[in-house]
């Protein structure tokens, strides 16, 4: 095991690390020398007032090859590909059937024009679940169980879609798999963080995290037109299958990469060794019961979604471009197939846009990352300012997304060739990934071990909007048309646009006054590197 820091608050601790590192050959250091009644650090005293304290609080040393951030680039690039796949099998899962639903409904008899969104909005419905438990309990008890067992879980629900009996049965089937496959949103969000301590990094991680949430949805379509109309819409789902069981071994070697819970293993591991060693990880020393994990961690998204401005109000703006994104998949078919006749699948590949506006965004987003880090290297004033970092992506993108939105619907006329509709996804991918990107980015760089959290809250608001919205597609284009309906959304998405400029001029003071970020604060002050301790030798 590597070195690690320890904060001292016995002369029992100081003993037993002398005579551990005297068993090596090893010899004290100056702060192990010290008068033990000297306090290398505030701690949670666990013993009586009348005892003295026994315990030892474990923390990281600068330079330990287990803390996360200091894996390697080859290892971290690994972890970021694996958890791109996994990403995948998830947000391709939620527009799975769409090209597919006409086939599905009649496999079933299904007439009623409120069932026809089922089979994505129960997905979408278990999205709103999952994260909100997932991503807590990844804060609790690490990332890589959560994340391993979630996915099995997704595997064996989208096994059971196909093999459903009945429409009932086959939506009982998609809400689990969406319940489960809502975990990777949130607690991926929440591995990049664990990984990257450098903004820049992380930014570059999040841009990369973007492509799976677009292509994810936009390939489904794609593979339900063309299954459903040959080999029968079954085979939509079996070919999810085996892409998601060819990604289970990466998903596996995947290693834990949350900070605490590898300190609790190393500190359990040291008591192992040694039984009459009292060392422990901060997080073993907190109180566990249920209602603490009921209070404090489930309700958490809750109480920042409740009590973060910031996170409020990153989470509105998100889950209206994400529930408009949603209901493409619906206006699409009427705009494309119905107005212009074209087959379901060559409806599929009219997203093919979008994803070229997504791949346009992410160089975008690249070069802003450099040109940001030259205007740090040179000490430009601006760059001082945290909300400066990300949302002047989220500035650009705002109005590409909603003009396109207009572009649409003024376009999608008989007279006028579909492509030209057709070329507003790319605008739209761009601008949609250029926001999330900017948001996104900054939700976690403002609450950073909070993260999966603040994502979690994101991600239950953008899936219960794209749950709600979409079943007001049809009636709405059907009342106001496709160039109404779309002028509604664009309109819509205008005003949304001046969340981002909000966050630039007053987005100090917000964080100024939350209680996470001021929290945040103090536990990096308390946890930096500078603090002094005893240096030891795990084993």
């Amino acid at each position: 095991m590597g070195s690690v820091e320890l904060g001292n608050q016995t002369s029992s601790a100081n003993q037993h690390m002398d005579q551990t590192q005297a068993a090596r050959g090893q010899s004290p250091s100056q702060d192990e020398k010290r008068d033990p009644k000297t306090p290398l650090g505030v701690f949670e005293n666990q013993s009586s007032v009348d005892e003295p304290c026994t315990r030892t609080v474990i923390k990281w040393k600068h330079g330990d090859p287990e803390n996360p951030y200091n894996f390697s680039k080859t290892k971290k690039s690994a972890i970021l590909v694996s958890a791109i796949c996994l990403l995948v099998n998830s947000t391709m899962g939620s527009s799975l059937p769409s090209n597919a639903i006409p086939y599905i409904l009649h496999e079933w008899s299904v007439t009623t024009q409120e069932q026809v969104i089922l089979s994505i909005s129960v997905y979408l419905i278990g999205y709103v679940l999952g994260p909100i438990i997932w991503g807590p309990l990844s804060e609790h008890i690490g990332r890589r169980n959560i994340t391993i067992t979630t996915f099995v879980l997704f595997l064996i629900w989208t096994m059971a879609a196909p093999l459903a009996p009945s429409w009932p049965s086959f939506l009982i089937f998609r809400f689990l798999a969406g319940a489960v496959g809502g975990a990777p949103i949130a607690v991926t969000v929440g591995i990049m963080c664990d990984i990257y301590s450098d903004p820049r990094e992380r930014g570059t991680s999040m841009a990369l995290f973007m492509l799976p949430n677009l292509f994810g949805p936009l390939l489904a379509p794609v593979i339900s037109g063309y299954c459903s109309t040959t080999i029968g819409w079954r085979w939509t789902f079996w070919i999810a299958l085996i892409y998601g069981s060819a990604c289970l071994p990466a998903i596996l070697w995947v290693p834990e990469t949350f900070g605490p819970a590898l300190l609790t293993r190393r500190a359990k591991k040291i008591r192992e060794a040694d039984p009459t060693a009292q060392i422990f990880s901060r997080a073993e020393l907190e109180p566990r019961d249920s209602k603490q994990l009921v209070t404090r961690v489930l309700t958490r998204p809750i109480n920042m979604l409740v009590s973060e401005l910031i996170v409020s109000s990153t989470c509105a703006y998100l889950a209206l471009c994400y529930a408009i994104f949603y209901m493409t998949f619906q206006a699409f078919p009427l705009i494309f197939r119905d107005l212009y006749g074209l087959s379901p699948g060559v409806t599929g590949l009219c997203f093919l846009p979008v994803g070229a506006g997504c791949i346009m965004a992410l160089p975008i987003a690249f070069l802003w990352d450099d040109y940001l880090s030259s205007s740090k290297a040179r000490g430009d004033p601006w760059t001082k300012k945290q909300e400066n970092y990300r949302l002047p992506l989220s500035i650009a993108g705002g109005p590409m997304f909603a003009i396109s939105l207009f572009w649409l619907g003024w376009s999608a006329r008989k007279d006028v060739s579909f492509v030209v509709p057709m070329l507003a996804g790319v605008p739209f991918g761009c601008g949609f990934t250029l926001i999330f990107i900017a948001m996104l980015n900054y939700l976690t760089d403002a609450y950073e071990i909070y993260s999966a959290s603040a994502n979690a809250a994101s991600s239950g608001t953008r899936s219960i909007l794209a749950v709600v919205l979409p079943f007001a597609t049809l009636p709405m284009f059907g009342r106001l048309g496709i160039a109404g309906a779309c002028s509604l959304l664009g309109g819509l998405s205008g005003i949304m646009c001046f969340i981002p400029f909000v966050f630039i001029w007053k987005g100090e003071r917000i964080r100024a006054r939350s209680k996470f970020c001021i929290a945040l604060k103090a536990q990096k002050c308390e946890m930096g590197e500078r603090s002094k301790g005893i240096e030891s030798s795990g084993q």
